[in-house]
């Protein structure tokens, strides 16, 4: 999407590459001819326009979707996404999926065989505030095997949308935790060339947004624009 979208010009270094060999499904996924520019249309570039009339105010509640508790550590993830200039964007609909704490999707396609947390959907969706603020509870996700390469696991991670007013807005990235062991060994944090760029998708332990004797709380800022962008997906997807 950013060699398509011409107002998305990444600083080098900061977004993967469409064809990454250690991430092996890339061979088969990027562009092997050169990207069409389809001109924008008055719809695409007006709507969908999301209000809160669209999200219901426990879709950013994780663990409480179903009749039981899912199995798991609660944890709290907040931020707030901006622009270049740490400008806040409000009304932006942000969305997140994520494996179970055994490191299992709820879908038939997943073949891990961790069990699947009847209590646990592992979606949700939230709207900036005027302030940018985004909010979820939900289980720290688990790690899990993913066969790219020999004994090859992903990190935890929590995976992130977000939408502005234009369907051709939407930019899709991903969350790890702070310290996970896992990360020097996979391919899709290590596809972004710059080392700060990649820091920038790791969580902040977040002391202050703990709820005592219930969740431990990270803190996950967005940046869209800039030096300081966070990466974005063009082909990372698992």
């Amino acid at each position: 999407m950013s060699k398509v979208q011409g107002y998305r010009r990444f600083h080098p270094g900061t977004q993967p590459e469409y064809d990454f060999p250690f991430y092996a499904s890339t061979a088969l996924r990027h562009p092997t001819q050169p990207l069409v520019i389809v001109p924008q249309t008055l719809s695409e570039i007006t709507g969908p326009v999301f209000g809160h009339g669209d999200v219901k105010p426990t879709d950013n509640d994780l663990t409480r979707q179903h009749k039981g508790a899912p199995i798991g550590e609660r944890i709290i993830v907040s931020g707030r996404v901006l622009d270049e200039n740490a400008k806040p964007m409000p009304h932006t609909l942000v969305e997140i999926w994520q494996a179970n704490a055994a490191g299992r999707y709820p879908h038939k396609a997943d073949r891990h065989n961790a069990p699947i947390d009847p209590n646990f959907s592992g979606a949700g969706r939230a709207i900036t505030d005027a302030e940018g603020r985004y909010r979820f509870i939900t289980i720290r996700p688990g790690e899990y095997p993913w066969r790219n390469h020999y004994n090859a696991w992903r990190p935890a991670h929590i995976h992130f949308s977000l939408f502005g007013q234009a369907f051709l807005t939407r930019m899709v990235t991903q969350m790890y935790f702070p310290g996970d062991p896992l990360l020097p060994y996979d391919p899709m944090y290590m596809s972004i060339p710059d080392e700060k760029a990649r820091v920038r998708l790791v969580s902040q332990f977040d002391w202050e947004g703990a709820i005592p004797e219930q969740a431990l709380a990270y803190r996950f800022d967005i940046v869209l624009r800039g030096r300081e962008v966070t990466p974005m997906e063009d082909l990372l997807g698992e």
